[in-house]
């Protein structure tokens, strides 16, 4: 896989948890998902992201032939009853998982540092806190994409944030997911997530 095909590849993994944490899963994208417009991993990538992507085949292939306007609503209801609540029993900010700091404090603070000393921002209409796993998938392709664009300092940036951030909750992030997630989508894409960032762990390993 040549360096533009790989980029291509780490991007849309990141989109594809984009999607499914940052809201509702969207009518469009549910449909593109039923329709097998989402693209899967040829070869093995690492565990969790393998078990993944077995997790989201098993539930495609249940939901073959179904409307994707029904799926969509059923996974909206899924989607407030583990994550929004009230008192969800997912609650996927890294500082609810992290020991060393204050839910929406001192925590909250060290990731919009992150952020800025990137140059980059979350959109000011998101409802949900900049330690959201969506708003730091978000922050992650942004990095991403910074480095395809040639900008080589943002290889630094991202060692960092993973060093400091994504892999000190992911895991527990998905632990809880397995506890409380009936498989499904939303397991699918935790798993996929932890995979990612191991992933995108050893890229930047290499590069740096």
């Amino acid at each position: 896989m040549n360096e533009t095909a790989v980029y291509e590849a780490r991007i849309e993994l990141i989109d594809f948890v984009i999607e499914v944490f940052w809201d509702t899963p969207g009518e469009a994208f549910v449909e593109r998902l039923l329709g097998g417009e989402v693209q899967l991993p040829d070869e093995s990538v690492n565990a969790p992201m393998d078990e993944g992507f077995e997790v989201l085949e098993d539930w495609l292939d249940e939901q073959a032939g179904r409307d994707p306007v029904v799926v969509q609503k059923e996974l909206e209801r899924e989607y407030t009853d583990l994550l929004v609540g009230p008192r969800p029993p997912v609650l996927p900010h890294e500082t609810h998982y992290r020991d060393d700091t204050e839910f929406i404090g001192e925590g909250l603070a060290e990731v919009e540092a992150s952020y800025g000393a990137a140059g980059w921002s979350s959109p000011e209409e998101y409802p949900e806190e900049d330690d959201f796993v969506a708003v730091e998938m978000a922050f992650l392709r942004y990095l991403v994409d910074a480095q395809r664009s040639g900008r080589e300092e943002t290889v630094g940036f991202e060692r960092v944030f993973l060093d400091e951030h994504l892999t000190v909750w992911v895991d527990d992030f998905v632990e809880e997911m397995r506890e409380e997630a009936d498989g499904g989508l939303f397991l699918a894409a935790a798993l996929v997530c932890q995979g990612l960032v191991e992933f995108e762990n050893d890229i930047v390993g290499q590069l740096g």
